[in-house]
């Protein structure tokens, strides 16, 4: 989602291969007490400490008294998560007793109040209780579990401890349900893999949807049965020329149960009518005149249109969204709709609004970029707001102005959410089309007010992009990722009244020693009291 580019932002990719200021792993720092109730990101929404510690010990279980196969699961996660870095047995047991107790409750009122992810957090002297009504909730719970650990239980070799957990209890829902990252494996393909090691990096900080930005000039990343040049020729490059790459349906159902492993939804994105030439250049047919494109591996924009007036245009449609439909569990599919510069208006118009009921033909609710409001959302749709603050104020009006008449919006402002963007004029990574976005700026804004005019209730949620035209490995998207990650994610989940930069800003320096732990590069931002190596 990005105006005109010099190609020459490429450059930044061959110059950050030399390195970056984030932090490689370090040893584990000793201890210095439990990690305060009130540390967690995000912010939970209630917070009571009481006096005392709990102890993990090489007695310790994991206990699931009446236990469901998601609670058995997540238990094994956790235990998967402790158990290199304590060197504990940590069984997994339907036994009662004392230690860490995983247990739902749907049928308590109290529990039920909680929703489909929240969770109670109980810690006293003798046991560890997280409680739930729904698995979800018992997960995000175990990832505020985990930050009120030492870092050194992150470390996947034996470290020392001690493991104490500061007592009391954290109640804890989510703001929005919608809480989204995107990953664009068009630009630069990422394998399966490392699109896993990003899923268990987002689900630390409770996201719980994954958009995956499958398609784009640059390449077409996912195997579609009945237009098999898709992949075979238009997944063969990417930006600056190298293999590119793409899933098969194997490979993308296996993203898929990996990240509802982590309870997150995959929301698949084909981009179109713009963003297209790896399709064109597949099948001349897509083309107005018959002439397939070559491939492209630069960086511009909106050069590139489906013929909106070819009958054949929609048949490949409808196959497309069919086949993707049918491997995707998770209710949305997002069909691009941004930059489409060479499609004209009322072409635009007219292929909008002949796809969205494809979508909903094949069981989804479709989501869009917000120029879809330019056309006529369906019921139900799903505006995603990219602009930022030099966006005009009339196409701000045509936002709000859908929003009003129900079509619900993901805001993920550019100057804000983009992870893409730079941090300043020294980041080695990224582009700054949107303006260089300090840690600061990415945590300071409120999505419930952000589009003046726009109603409250009409934000679905958040969502974090990130754009890969100069990004090729984890280590950069990490380094774009962290620290503004966990902002975003807190945006989304906690109550705008713990919203504070000066509190925040304390609580994500100390997540810091928890990155290294993981390996995780992050940008050690001037604007964050980050903790002495």
């Amino acid at each position: 989602m990005r105006p005109h580019r010099l190609f020459c932002s490429l450059l930044l990719v061959a110059a950050a291969g030399l390195g970056t200021a984030g932090a490689a792993p370090a040893a584990a720092r000793p201890a210095t007490g439990p990690v305060p109730l009130d540390r967690v990101v995000p912010a939970p929404v209630s917070v009571r400490p009481a006096p005392g510690t709990h102890r993990l010990t090489d007695r310790t279980a994991i206990r699931i008294p009446g236990a469901t196969g998601e609670t058995k699961r997540v238990a094994e996660y956790l235990a998967g998560v402790l158990r290199p870095s304590t060197g504990y047995a940590l069984p997994v047991t339907a036994r009662g007793g004392d230690g860490i107790v995983l247990r739902l409750a749907s049928r308590a009122p109290e529990v039920r109040k909680l929703g489909a992810e929240g969770y109670r957090l109980t810690v006293t002297g003798r046991a560890v209780t997280l409680t739930a009504a729904r698995a979800a909730g018992l997960f995000h719970g175990v990832q505020t579990l985990r930050q009120l650990l030492p870092p050194a239980a992150e470390r996947r070799t034996a470290q020392s401890g001690p493991w104490t957990i500061a007592a009391g209890t954290i109640t804890d829902t989510p703001r929005y349900e919608y809480r989204s990252a995107m990953l664009d494996v068009s630009r630069h393909f990422f394998s399966v893999d490392k699109v896993k090691r990003y899923i268990d990096q987002l689900a630390l900080y409770k996201i719980n949807k994954l958009h995956l930005h499958l398609s784009d000039d640059q390449g077409w990343r996912i195997a579609i049965d009945s237009w098999p040049r898709l992949t075979t020729y238009g997944g063969s490059t990417q930006v600056g020329g190298g293999p590119g790459g793409f899933y098969t349906k194997a490979d993308y159902k296996e993203i898929v149960r990996y990240a509802q492993s982590r309870y997150l939804t995959v929301v698949p994105e084909i981009d179109m009518p713009g963003h297209t030439n790896a399709a064109l250049a597949s099948y001349a047919e897509l083309n107005c005149d018959g002439v397939a494109p070559p491939l492209y591996t630069g960086t511009e924009v909106g050069f590139s249109s489906f013929c909106v007036p070819k009958q054949v245009t929609y048949d490949f449609v409808d196959d497309v969204i069919r086949e993707l439909a049918a491997m995707t569990p998770g209710p949305y599919l997002h069909i691009g709709g941004d930059e489409a510069h060479s499609t004209s208006h009322e072409d635009y118009v007219t292929f909008m609004n002949k796809v969205q009921p494809v979508v909903a033909k094949y069981g989804k609710t479709v989501i869009a970029w917000h120029q879809l409001t330019g056309a006529t959302p369906v019921k139900g749709a799903v505006a995603q707001y990219w602009g930022y603050d030099a966006t005009s104020a009339a196409e701000k009006a045509q936002v709000t102005d859908a929003a009003k008449k129900g079509t619900r919006l993901i805001l993920s402002p550019a100057d804000r959410s983009y992870l893409d963007m730079q941090y300043n004029k020294d980041t080695p990574y990224g582009l700054h089309w949107a303006g260089y976005v300090p840690a600061e700026r990415s945590y300071d804004w409120d999505p419930g007010d952000y589009l003046t005019g726009a109603p409250a209730d009409s934000v679905l949620g958040v969502e974090a992009p990130m754009w890969t035209e100069t990004l090729s490995e984890s280590d950069q998207v990490e380094f774009m990722a962290f620290p503004r990650l966990p902002g975003i994610a807190e945006l989304g989940w906690s109550p705008a009244s713990t919203h504070d930069w000066e509190n925040y800003k304390e609580r994500v320096a100390a997540q810091a020693p928890r990155w290294e732990a993981m390996g995780i590069d992050y940008y050690r931002s001037p604007q964050i009291p980050w903790p002495a190596k």
